[in-house]
């Protein structure tokens, strides 16, 4: 085969090798043969051969399209080439990374196993074209990209979803890349200690870390552990098997230092350190899915094979264009034959079944349990009920009719008022106790630790399956970035999937007690911000039948974000179940309108305890002759306009807002209050619509230690007296 007769896809590609030595004794044929998706044998010859070519072939197109724009990050992915190429071959191609700077790698491997082609990048012109553009490959891994299982951001996110993976799909195997960059992150391997206590069996998930030596400015954290501390790190967070391969061992060029770059290597070399990884790999595999809990270990320079090593291989900048010797030293270094492409592109395309795009399980639509009606309990009006406890017989419902439905609380659903979610459901654990609810194959999953909570619950609904994670909203926040996550890849994903739901009680009025620890309510600024994402819903029932509409309301929808804050304090009743259904579906409803009166006042409340002022302001302001009218905020996405969000942007999209009748019908007043117990974001929307002339608001200022709730709201100026001075002085 000559240049000219290159593949097609090869159109792009600046520079091709010679042919390897003894190429058509190893790579005469495909070592995945046709009508199979691994390799037969991983001590074969020509699958180590072929592991290699695959390896080069990801650096080299990982390279000249971060070139293409002078950006992006080839460094880390390209230590991990070796690995990744091993699990290609094995058949292995269900992979998440917790490292989103190693898209560009991933990319390169949907580029080679063709499933680019279903967002129109056939060639590699095409894919660099494309790289790191609107409507393209932008810089970390997201839920558009075709075969690509998982988005990667912040890191120590990754695991969650091999674990998610893992837990739906038995019998598969889901590896993550994991940079020893991220391992100082948060919880990496705590998640996975914790998750493997909790689901013994389910061993299927395999990390792989890439021990570069390097984060993406220094030197790693962890590079100056040896072998055996880095094997007894994994080892103390309950990893039975971990197998390490270092390419200091196989180094016949004399590299100093603990981290070796493998390309520098002789052929032969290079071909054994292939092999070893392959094996290596295999051997992981085969005990991560026989049942004992493993972990892959590769061993090589940042950079490997790439421009340049070390952390200043990590990232490209504008001086690192196609044009500029180092960048074309460093390709001209990894080229391949035409032939070598040929065979690698047969090989990614046999892999694991079919492209990634055909086979990877987040492909296909996940198959949902019926739930049938909800069986929603009516609270008689004026009635005094717990809103959290009313939401935990519906969330117990749920975990009854679908088995694979697990709920997520790092406090305790009983801390919470939602115990009955636990006699229902148990907490799973390995030790056997009724009077905790605690048993093996119990639905709740109770980390104390709100990340590996937000984790398994968003990998779970990402993957396709339901849950929820509980909380409280202080601690929240410690767990929403990976929600935050998810709901942008929700938006963009091409398929179907359950909405990632979370509830959030013991708000900051409930918890004066435990002083400011325990009051964090500004995290509703954070959802207020994500509305307008077009598919982020902050959700605030006023009374315990609005919470069971609004759970019903999330737990049918999908591609969302549904967040619900609610009170786990005996409330009064407000709404009836009808009405509450309305009000969740139109965003807002009347709670309570005088009979007359001169000047009307409309208050425009988001919460549930906070209307105990509300409506003793009321009497007050009747008393002296207005008309008062209270409004409850239940849904403010529904209330902006439909230009002010991107919903027409997302998956699954909603269009549907309240129109300027319904909403002035509402919220038309000689003056206008916007009242939260949190933050006044979330009231954005009707302050932005009212035609009020005069406005203001009251909300959350900072926390202290109360005796009371009354005590807390009064130190944040959220009384009658004060609200009635407010409208008085207008």
């Amino acid at each position: 085969m000559t240049t000219s007769a290159a593949p097609k896809f090869c159109e792009g590609i600046q520079y091709f090798g010679e042919a390897w030595e003894d190429f058509s004794r190893h790579a005469g044929r495909a070592a995945i043969a046709e009508g199979e998706a691994a390799i037969k044998d991983s001590n074969s010859a020509d699958a180590a051969y072929q592991t290699l070519l695959m390896a080069d072939a990801l650096r080299y197109v990982t390279l000249q399209v971060c070139g293409s724009k002078g950006s992006g990050h080839p460094g880390g992915f390209a230590s991990s080439a070796e690995a990744y190429a091993s699990l290609v071959m094995l058949g292995h191609t269900n992979i998440v990374t917790e490292v989103g700077h190693h898209a560009p790698g991933f990319y390169s491997a949907m580029f080679l196993d063709t499933s680019l082609e279903e967002m129109g990048i056939k060639t590699m012109s095409d894919m660099m074209a494309r790289f790191r553009e609107k409507h393209g490959l932008l810089g970390h891994l997201s839920g558009a990209i075709p075969g690509l299982l998982a988005p990667a951001g912040p890191l120590g996110q990754g695991q969650h979803f091999a674990m998610a993976g893992a837990l739906l799909h038995p019998g598969k195997l889901f590896p993550v890349t994991i940079g020893d960059g991220g391992m100082g992150e948060p919880y990496v391997l705590n998640s996975m200690m914790h998750f493997n206590t909790a689901y013994p069996r389910v061993t299927n998930f395999l990390p792989t870390l890439i021990w570069n030596g390097y984060s993406q400015e220094h030197h790693s954290m962890v590079s100056r552990f040896t072998n055996e501390e880095m094997i007894a790190y994994w080892k103390g967070h309950g990893f039975k098997e971990v197998v390490l391969i270092d390419a200091k061992d196989f180094d016949d060029s004399n590299q100093a230092g603990d981290y070796v770059d493998s390309s520098r290597f002789s052929l032969k070399q290079r071909l054994a350190f292939a092999s070893a990884v392959l094996n290596g790999v295999d051997k992981a595999a085969k005990s991560a899915l026989g049942g004992t809990l493993t972990a892959f270990i590769i061993k090589q320079l940042k950079g490997t094979g790439v421009h340049t090593v070390g952390a200043k291989s990590h990232n490209l900048y504008p001086a690192d264009s196609l044009d500029k010797p180092h960048m074309i030293e460093g390709l001209k270094r990894r080229a391949l034959n035409p032939e070598a492409w040929a065979i690698v592109r047969e090989n990614f395309v046999r892999a694991g079944g079919g492209p990634a795009v055909r086979t990877a399980v987040t492909e296909h639509v996940l198959e949902l349990a019926p739930l049938g009606k909800m069986p929603i309990h009516e609270y008689a009006k004026g009635e005094r009920a717990v809103p959290a406890t009313a939401m935990g017989a519906l969330v117990a419902y749920v975990g009854t009719q679908d088995k694979r439905f697990v709920v997520t609380n790092a406090d305790g659903n009983e801390a919470s008022a939602m115990k009955n979610i636990n006699d229902a459901l148990k907490i799973r654990h390995p030790t056997v106790d009724p009077l905790y609810n605690q048993e093996p194959e119990g639905q709740v999953y109770e980390p104390l630790n709100e990340d590996a909570c937000a984790g398994l619950a968003a990998g779970l609904c990402l993957f396709g399956s339901r849950a929820i994670w509980l909380s409280y909203e202080s601690f929240a926040i410690n767990g929403w970035p990976i929600v935050q996550t998810v709901a942008q890849a929700m938006a963009e994903l091409r398929r179907k999937t359950p909405s990632v739901v979370s509830m959030f009680t013991a708000g900051a009025l409930e918890q004066g007690r435990n002083g400011w620890t325990h009051q964090r309510p500004e995290i509703e600024n954070y959802f207020a911000a994500q509305m307008r994402n077009g598919n982020t819903y902050p959700l605030f029932p006023c009374d315990a039948n609005v919470i069971q509409a609004a759970y019903e309301y999330a737990t049918n929808s999908f591609n969302k974000c549904m967040v619900i804050i609610a009170s786990k304090s005996p409330l009064p009743v407000y709404m009836s179940v009808e009405e509450a259904k309305h009000a969740v579906e139109e965003g807002a409803a009347t709670i309570y309108e005088s009979k007359g009166g001169s000047k009307t006042v409309v208050f425009a409340v988001t919460g549930d305890m906070v209307l105990m002022p509300v409506f003793e302001a009321k009497d007050r302001l009747e008393a002296d002759g207005y008309k008062v009218r209270i409004v409850s905020v239940v849904n403010p996405r529904r209330l902006y306009r439909s230009v002010d969000i991107s919903w027409d942007t997302v998956a699954e999209p909603d269009n549907k807002f309240m129109d300027d009748a319904h909403f002035n019908a509402l919220f038309d007043a000689d003056m206008l209050l916007a009242v939260s117990g949190g933050p006044s974001a979330v009231l954005e929307p009707v302050l932005l619509r009212t035609r009020a002339a005069r406005r203001d608001t009251f909300a959350w200022k900072r926390g202290e230690t109360t005796a009371t709730p009354a005590e807390i709201m009064a130190f944040n100026g959220l009384t009658a007296e004060a609200m009635v001075k407010r409208v008085m002085a207008a």
